[in-house]
């Protein structure tokens, strides 16, 4: 197992770094529930998970995605994030189909399914990590406009993150002990936008959830989320 998800390494090699910690560390969660807020909702949801999960304690790194692409699985990324293969850092200006592609790649090789894990999923996983932002709810039907409002001054507030890519471990580790989680990479879940009735619009997880089409790698230019863009989109996997 260790050595299939070090393909990377392999493929590459001399190419990237060292890891200093285990390419195949897994975080196993326990089952609970929490409470959010998305973009454009209503109002706070309260999702219960009922599984538990395990989840990487790491972002997926660019020499994992590069050997994904090497094996013509994935496809190349663009400019000259396509010629990224540091195996100590995340991988990133990759769309939620680019993060869908790897993970089938990889449970073609290994014989084992991984996955996105959705939006409640990341929220508990991130525990403290997760910053939940809900602005003040103002429910007049005479003024629907304050609600806009709030909201607009919650994004307004936001600053933009230091885009500087960071070692994994360079943005701290949460109580589950996770790496990097609400850092600057933006990270993909399986969670459709609304109700589910059209998916080609995912929900990426950060320190404020961002509404995104499943195309999108560039989410400063490309991107259809409100307020502050993230400032790198990348991924981790869930095991089952």
């Amino acid at each position: 197992m260790k050595a299939l998800l070090a393909v990377g390494l392999v493929l590459l090699g001399g190419c990237s770094p060292a890891l200093e910690i285990d390419a195949v560390e897994w975080v196993s969660i326990a089952p609970g529930a929490v409470e959010y807020q998305v973009v454009d909702a209503s109002g706070v949801q309260t999702e219960v998970i009922q599984r538990g999960f395990s989840i990487m304690r790491r972002q997926v790194s660019q020499a994992e995605y590069a050997a994904c692409v090497e094996a013509r699985a994935c496809l190349p990324l663009d400019g000259a994030l396509g010629q990224a293969v540091a195996s100590n850092l995340p991988v990133v200006g990759v769309s939620w189909l680019d993060a869908w592609s790897y993970a089938q790649w990889l449970s073609e090789r290994t014989g084992e399914r991984y996955r996105l894990p959705g939006y409640g999923e990341w929220v508990l996983a991130a525990a403290e990590a997760f910053v939940d932002e809900r602005p003040q709810v103002f429910d007049d039907a005479r003024d629907p406009a304050q609600r806009w409002l709030a909201e607009y001054a919650r994004e307004a507030a936001r600053e933009p993150l230091d885009p500087t890519l960071r070692v994994f471990g360079g943005h701290g580790r949460n109580g589950n002990g996770l790496l990097d989680m609400a850092g600057n990479v933006w990270e993909w879940t399986d969670t459709c936008s609304g109700n589910g009735a059209f998916c080609g619009i995912r929900i990426a997880a950060g320190r404020h959830p961002s509404e995104l089409s499943d195309f999108v790698r560039d989410p400063i230019s490309g991107a259809c989320s409100v307020g502050i863009p993230p400032s790198h989109l990348g991924f981790r996997l869930v095991r089952e």
